[in-house]
C-alpha cells in the first residue's frame, strides 16, 4: 500500500512542474531565466526552414491554429507591392493647361493633386490584411514662366511635393481620397488641402512624405530651371483593400505681385521613381 500511494504523489507532482533553465524557481510552465539567454530552434534557421529570410535578416514567428511555432512566410511578413521609374506621365513646355502643371501662389498653402499615372493598371496594388506602408519617392519638377521665358526676378519659391492614396470602394466602383488610417486616425495630421480654387478647398487628401526646397534664378535664360527631383519617404498603417498613389505639389512665393504666372511641372523629367513596401503585422 506504501509503495502505491508514493507513486501516486510522485506522479501528481510532475504533473504540476515547472520547467525553469538557468532558475530554480520557475514562474510559468517554461522560463528561461538570463538577462542575455534566448531559445534556439533548428527547425526555424535558415538551413532548415525555406521561410527563414536569412542572414541579416529577421523572420516573424507566428502559433498556427494548433498552438505550433512557425515561421511567417516573406508574403505574410514583407511585400515589395510597386517598385517603378517615371511613374507619372511626362508633360512640360506645353504653354496652357497641363495634367502635370501647378501654378504659382502665394502664402505657401497651394497644394495642388496632378500628374497622370503611365501605366495605371500597373500602378494599383492590393493589401491582403493591415499593414504599415512604406513609400519612397524620387520626382522630378521644371519651373519656368511659359515655354519662351524663364523665372528672372530673383524672389526665392518654395517648391513642395507629397503623396497620398486613394482606396477602392467596393460598393461604388471608385477610388477615393483616404483621410485615416487604419486606426482611425487623421494622416500626417491633417486632412490637407490638395485642391483649391478662389472659394477655398475643394479637394482634402492625408498628404504624406511632404518634402521641399527652395529655388530662385535671376539670370532668366541662362538660369537652371529643369531637371530638379524632389525626394520623400513616409509611413502610414492602412488595412486591406484595393489602392494607388497620387501626388500633389505647390510652387510658393511670399507675394505674387509682380512675380509673373510661373509654373511647375511635375514628373516632367522620366527619372519618376515610386517604391511602396508593405509590412504587415497582423
Amino acid at each position: 500500500m506504501k509503495k502505491i500511494i508514493y507513486i501516486y504523489l510522485l506522479s501528481t507532482i510532475c504533473a504540476f512542474a515547472q520547467v525553469g533553465i538557468n532558475t530554480t524557481t520557475p514562474v510559468q510552465e517554461v522560463h528561461v531565466a538570463g538577462a542575455t539567454e534566448s531559445v534556439r530552434i533548428e527547425g526555424l534557421n535558415t538551413t532548415n526552414n525555406v521561410d527563414n529570410l536569412g542572414i541579416g535578416s529577421s523572420t516573424r514567428v507566428y502559433a498556427n491554429a494548433n498552438g505550433d511555432l512557425v515561421l511567417g512566410s516573406s508574403l505574410e511578413t514583407i511585400e515589395l507591392l510597386l517598385d517603378v521609374e517615371n511613374y507619372l506621365v511626362d508633360g512640360n513646355n506645353t504653354n496652357g493647361a497641363s495634367n502635370n502643371q501647378i501654378l504659382q501662389t502665394g502664402g505657401g498653402n497651394g497644394y495642388t493633386a496632378t500628374g497622370v499615372q503611365n501605366d495605371i493598371p500597373g500602378s494599383i496594388f492590393t493589401l491582403t490584411k493591415n499593414a504599415i506602408v512604406e513609400v519612397n519617392y524620387s520626382i522630378s519638377w521644371s519651373v519656368e514662366i511659359n515655354s519662351s521665358s524663364r523665372i528672372s526676378d530673383n524672389r526665392a519659391r518654395i517648391i513642395q511635393t507629397g503623396l497620398y492614396f486613394k482606396k477602392l470602394n467596393v460598393g461604388t466602383g471608385l477610388y477615393e481620397n483616404i483621410l485615416v488610417d487604419v486606426d482611425g486616425n487623421f494622416i500626417n495630421s491633417g486632412p490637407w488641402c490638395i485642391a483649391s480654387n478662389a472659394g477655398g478647398c475643394t479637394e482634402i487628401g492625408g498628404l504624406l512624405a511632404i518634402n521641399g526646397q527652395f529655388y530662385n534664378n535671376g539670370h532668366g535664360k541662362h538660369g537652371e530651371h529643369e531637371n530638379f527631383q524632389n525626394t520623400g519617404s513616409d509611413y502610414v498603417k492602412l488595412g486591406p483593400g484595393t489602392y494607388y498613389a497620387m501626388f500633389a505639389g505647390q510652387i510658393a512665393v511670399g507675394s505674387t505681385v509682380g512675380s509673373g504666372a510661373a509654373k511647375m511641372y511635375l514628373g516632367s523629367g522620366s527619372s519618376d521613381e515610386l517604391q511602396i513596401i508593405a509590412h504587415y503585422y497582423y
